[in-house]
């Protein structure tokens, strides 16, 4: 295949479409959306007939909740979620080795952390796409074949027609065709354990039967995580015998299709599933909705983009499930594609605005990674000698704690940023003197400049306004282009950064704070004139 270094300027071949996006879970399902919200054509091919109609992931975080209530999708989706409290982790003995507080309300203005049913997830994100005229939703269509040149990307099918597109983005799994038909090789970070994975339909509330919402149990006889997936639905995995990753094949590598190989059959049986989960749940008061062996592994792509094909979620990297950021890790992947590809297609950068997709992303990917392999080392120790160890190094650091300890994800590496930026932005409820709300709600999205009230009148509102920078001041009362700082989170968080203007991508990560709000301004406004450059 051949690399494409050049602007797109839409000459030569004629694709059919701006963007094919292979895969249909989550991540592809958001990144068509993005796109298609944008104004751009999408083709979506997915390889099964329909949604899979099982659960999968289990959670997510105030991040990813932010973005998706970007999408409007808030309002169907909190019925179906539970937030969760608090993340526990417990030796086998009961002792509490590990308690991380998760906040009703966190940085992002959601809760810390959401346990979701996929299934609800994925039909919400689905109905999204199929409303947008822009997206062409293409089931039971498998990938056989790509090839590229300077224009487009020819993707091949077996049961429909050839897709030719400007873009191709894989969202394939772990098992990625995609990526395989590129060749690209993976790292491999030195982690791989099969677990056995049971979702259950309660027939009462998780409260009433007693279960635990979040536990990590460390006891060496038998790792094993429990939690609450969402209203009446709980889930159970098991470690199994390392000797079963000799007998695991290529399937399990992939988070959305069960390993069926026949070494795992008998712990994938019913009677010795509901054996295993007798501790906690009687048959009379819940429903055997799934059992799945997966291996859970550490692999990260060497490259994700060449040329006109980019990797997302799975595809580019799988990591375990301890932190329960895999799924967050796609979809932030899928956030930071779609702007960048708007900002491409626009013209208003080049090709090699893709390539700071990696730059960014692989370092964040990396550091969470490294945390959830870290994590999972420590849950999964089965020499007692070391457990015990274990055991009192964790206590003593639990006692030592000042404050309730939360999880901190990094920042992001190098790429489209400016001075001060790389982190998380913040999100607090603020008014316009007629109702209260999260900023978002009075805002949206995209490109945003915000500054202190006092800082505004420095700053070419005009020029800001054609560029497509969406403007506010932050005060303490609203006026005119103000809004109120109603719980004191942007007025703190200014602070915190020593700011007095903060520009805001349409992933939610800053794009370049300081103290000088029109030089805060102009890196904005570099970036989003015609003949702007990237900053890699």
């Amino acid at each position: 295949m051949t690399r494409d270094d050049e602007r797109d300027t839409g000459q030569g071949a004629e694709p059919s479409a701006d963007f094919a996006v292979v895969g249909c879970g989550p991540v592809g399902l958001t990144l068509a959306a993005l796109l298609g919200k944008a104004g751009h054509s999408v083709v979506l091919l997915e390889r099964y007939p329909g949604p899979y109609g099982l659960p999968r992931a289990a959670g997510f975080d105030g991040e990813i909740m932010r973005a998706l209530a970007g999408l409007g999708l808030a309002g169907e989706l909190l019925p179906t979620l539970y937030a969760q409290e608090a993340y526990e982790w417990r030796n086998g003995s009961g002792e509490l080795l590990i308690r991380q507080e998760c906040r009703a309300v966190g940085d992002s203005g959601w809760a810390d952390i959401y346990m979701f049913d996929q299934p609800a997830l994925e039909n919400a994100l689905h109905s999204l796409c199929a409303s947008l005229p822009t997206v062409d939703i293409r089931l039971g269509t498998t990938v056989v074949g790509l090839s590229q040149d300077r224009a487009r990307v020819e993707v091949k099918t077996a049961n429909g027609p050839d897709v030719k597109a400007r873009y191709v983005i894989g969202c394939d799994g772990g098992n990625s065709f995609v990526r395989q038909a590129l060749g690209i090789e993976q790292d491999d970070l030195g982690f791989a354990e099969p677990w056995l994975v049971c979702d259950f339909a309660l027939r009462r509330p998780a409260a009433e039967l007693g279960l635990p919402r979040m536990l990590q149990l460390g006891d060496p006889a038998g790792p094993t995580t429990v939690i609450t997936t969402g209203p009446k639905r709980q889930r159970f995995t098991f470690m199994l015998d390392e000797s079963m990753l000799d007998a695991s094949t290529a399937d399990d590598l992939d988070a959305s299709t069960a390993d069926d190989t026949d070494a795992f059959g008998r712990e994938r049986s019913e009677d010795k599933v509901w054996e295993r989960v007798r501790p906690y749940l009687a048959r009379v008061d819940a429903d055997l909705l799934r059992v799945a062996t997966y291996t859970f592994r550490s692999l990260i792509a060497r490259r994700w983009r060449y040329g006109r094909v980019l990797l997302a979620g799975d595809a580019a990297h799988q990591m375990p499930p301890f932190l329960g950021q895999g799924m967050c890790s796609g979809i932030r992947d899928a956030l930071n594609i779609a702007f960048k590809a708007d900002l491409l297609m626009r013209g208003i950068q080049g090709p090699e605005v893709l390539d700071t997709y990696q730059s960014e992303r692989e370092p964040h990917v990396r550091a969470v990674m490294g945390t959830s392999i870290e994590l999972g080392r420590q849950h999964t120790v089965r020499d007692p000698v070391l457990a015990a160890e274990r055991d009192a190094r964790l206590l003593a650091r639990r006692a030592a704690l000042r404050e309730p300890d939360h999880i901190q994800l990094p920042d992001l590496g190098p790429g489209l940023l400016g001075r001060g930026g790389g982190t998380l932005s913040r999100q607090g409820r603020v008014g316009d003197g007629g109702r209260t709300g999260l900023l978002d709600d009075f805002i949206g999205g995209g490109f945003r400049l915000l500054a202190a009230e006092q800082a505004l009148s420095a700053l070419d509102l005009y020029a800001l306004e054609r560029a497509g920078v969406t403007v506010v001041g932050i005060g303490s009362a609203p006026s005119n282009n103000v809004l109120a700082d109603s719980d004191g989170t942007l007025r703190r968080w200014f602070a915190e950064l020593g700011a007095t203007a903060v520009a805001v991508r349409p992933d939610n990560y800053v794009f370049a704070a300081g103290p000088d709000a029109m030089t805060v301004a102009g890196e904005l406004l570099a970036l989003l004139t015609p003949d702007g450059r990237t900053g890699t």
